[in-house]
This record gives structure tokens, sequence and C-alpha cells, in this order.
């Protein structure tokens, strides 16, 4: 099942009767919506992408380097784009060593793979623009990191960086820019303001994402969390602390709608 429309076809087809529900299933379980790469340290769902509209990503924490290796050549066998996030430089070079080709991001920490059939950083997605944007430059990792996301999910993405609220005509220099993206992150430590700032410029989402930049009273980036959750301008969605790759995820998903 190549996308979320075929899915759908398969379901009004059981519901109208055309297909019984047991064909349904057997028709759904030959389309690989539900298929599972195995192996000792993994059970890789390489259905995700037909059920959910992007491929398993892999978390490297935890996981030796051969079980990122065996996930990248589950996902490449089976045509899709493969990333992985949080890895160490052992983890990187195992995985290269296997794939002379891999996109490695040592800032953001993330690894990456694009399909086999597609050129490296084409962004050549059918979707909109989507904007990462860093309040400061001690930012940038996690912003990176949404960027390798949005990249991996070929999307269309620009960084953005060093503009936050201290320097409010940094901001207003790309109001222009920012009004064309499809969705925007913003990426921002200490008291975690820009997103309502950004948010009241533009029609689009905002997906804010606080980071553990900060003295003490940011407590590890609560403050600049609490302040987001707090935002007033109501196009402001939040993340986790310095969760980058969830910002990017949920922004591919946006712009791959557009």
């Amino acid at each position: 099942m190549s996308n979320l429309d075929e899915l759908r076809t398969l379901l009004l087809a059981v519901q109208s009767g055309e297909l019984t529900v047991d064909a349904g299933l057997s028709e759904l379980q030959a389309t690989g919506a539900y298929s599972l790469a195995e192996s000792a340290e993994l059970c890789l769902d390489t259905g995700r992408a037909a059920r959910c509209g992007l491929p398993e990503v892999v978390y490297g924490p935890g996981k030796s380097p051969a079980a990122i290796v065996t996930a990248f050549r589950a996902l490449n066998d089976a045509s899709q784009p493969c990333l992985a996030t949080r890895v160490s430089t052992d983890q990187v070079s195992a995985v290269r060593s296997a794939f002379p080709d891999l996109i490695s991001n040592d800032l953001a920490r993330t690894i990456r793979l694009p399909r086999p059939d597609s050129d490296d950083d084409s962004q050549s997605g059918p979707c909109g623009k989507v904007f990462v944007v860093s309040a400061g430059t001690s930012d940038r990792p996690v912003a990176e990191e949404a960027l390798e996301t949005l990249l991996w999910a070929e999307v269309d993405a620009e960084l953005i960086l060093d503009i936050g609220v201290a320097g409010p005509q940094r901001l207003l220099k790309n109001v222009g820019r920012l009004r064309e993206a499809m969705a925007i992150i913003v990426v921002a430590g200490m008291e975690g303001a820009l997103p309502s700032v950004v948010a009241g410029h533009v029609a689009c989402t905002v997906f804010g994402v606080p980071t553990s930049v900060g003295y003490g009273a940011s407590f590890g980036g609560v403050s600049a969390l609490l302040s987001m959750l707090n935002s007033c301008a109501a196009n402001v969605a939040v993340v986790n602390i310095d969760a980058g790759f969830k910002a990017g995820y949920l922004a591919a998903l946006v712009a791959r709608k557009g």
C-alpha cells in the first residue's frame, strides 16, 4: 500500500461490501502496510510509511552500532529513506562502513540515507516550504535536528539562524520569507519568547521547540517550555524540550499534506 489514499480505498471497498472483511485483510497484509523486518535486536515496522505517511525512525541511544546498520538495511531494502537520531560516533562509523553515501550531521547528531531511487538532498517532495528558525546560535543543534528530519522526509526546508527577540530587527527582516511557509519550526531557549512573536506575523502553524539553553532559572528548558505552552498566539503548538526531531516530523506531515 503506497499511500493513505490507497488504504482508504481498500477500507471503503470493505465498508461497501465490495470486499469481504477476510478478503480485505488478505489484501492489506499483501500490501505491506503491517509488514515487519525482524532480527535478533529489532522488530522494524517497515509498513509504517504506508499507514502513517513516513517510515520508522531509529533512535540511537541504547542501540548497538550493528542494530542501526540492520535497521538501515531493512529500510533501504524496502525502498524507504533512513534516519537515525542522537547517534554516537561509533554508530556513525559503523553505518558509514555499510553505506558510504551516508549523510551525517555531527551538530544534529543525526545520520540519514535517502531512498534508493532519489537524489541526495533533492528536496523534491510534493510539499510546501518549511522554515526552521533558531533564536540563538546555542539553539542550533536542536534546529539542525529538525532540519535533518525535514530533509529526510523530502520536504523543502531552510534554516534561519540567530534571530531571537533580543534583536527584533533580525526577525523583521525575515518576515516576508516566513510568510511563504506551510509551517515554521521555532527553536528557542532562555525565556522561549520567539515562537509567539513569529506566530503573530504568519498564517501557518508554528511549532515551538524549547531548548535546555539558559542559566539556572531556566530549569533545563522548563522555563521556555512553560512560556511556549502559555503563548497567547493561537497558532503555536509546542513539542518537548530539545525535541527537534519531533517538530521536524510534525512539520513534514503538515507540508506533505499541502
